[in-house]
């Protein structure tokens, strides 16, 4: 298929990026923005028009405001995740950590809070873009100064081997298969203690507090486990 005007731009071809929000002024924000970083914008401003464009344009991310005027955007994740794997990023103005941890749990990938800033906001698309692509993965992870042998049962810091306790080894297996992205208490605590386990969230702040002390490097100031308060954690991606 011939490319194109709209997906040709200084040699590249471009990135599809679906925004579902009824407010125009953030839609025209994400427009403006994100065509000057080479992605090219789908918008839709209720949800029907939105799971429409979702079949029709196949867009590579979504955007997904959770306040649309017709549908709850926590039902449209449910409803697209029944036939579409598409990375979605909620957009919300609410502070409501359940409703993060509903849509996280529902399927969505990500979520940023608005007001937001362009910069986060790029990042967090790189990543679920990442996560789109196929990639031959091996035994060993790498982030940053981490690295990880799953086969070996390794992990270093720095290039230096470290000792973690089983808990701790199978908390971060889960943390960096989800690199970049909140992973929540309730995934965190299934995977890893079981499903009998899930409401018991004291468990992760012992364990997560020992596990970034040893965690920590002499060349980055910055942690690599950051907490989504009152939602989950993430593993900074560093690559």
């Amino acid at each position: 298929m011939d490319k194109t005007p709209n997906e040709i731009r200084r040699g590249l071809i471009l990135r599809k990026i679906l925004v579902i929000d009824d407010e125009n002024s953030i839609r025209k924000l994400l427009r403006v923005s994100l065509e000057a970083n080479n992605y090219q914008i789908i918008e839709a401003e209720n949800a029907q028009e939105g799971i429409q464009k979702i079949i029709e344009e196949r867009p590579e991310i979504i955007l997904l405001d959770l306040g649309l005027p017709d549908k709850n955007g926590l039902t449209v994740i449910k409803e697209v995740r029944q036939w579409s794997s598409t990375p979605i990023i909620v957009l919300t103005v609410q502070d409501s950590d359940q409703d993060k941890i509903e849509a996280l749990d529902g399927g969505a990938d990500d979520y940023i809070t608005k007001s937001f800033s362009i910069p986060e906001l790029l990042v967090r698309i790189r990543v679920a873009l990442r996560h789109t692509t196929p990639q031959e993965q091996g035994p060993v992870f790498k982030c940053g100064p981490l690295e990880m042998d799953l086969a070996a049962h390794v992990v270093k810091i720095d290039s230096q081997p470290i000792k973690l306790t089983a808990t701790e080894f199978d908390i971060l297996k889960v943390l960096i298969r989800y690199k970049g992205r909140v992973v929540t208490h309730r995934v965190l605590l299934n995977e890893v203690w079981g499903p009998n386990s899930v409401e018991h969230v004291h468990y992760l702040r012992v364990y997560l507090g020992n596990l970034r002390k040893k965690l920590k490097s002499e060349t980055s100031v910055e942690e690599l486990i950051s907490t989504e308060a009152g939602v989950g954690y993430r593993l900074i991606d560093k690559d």
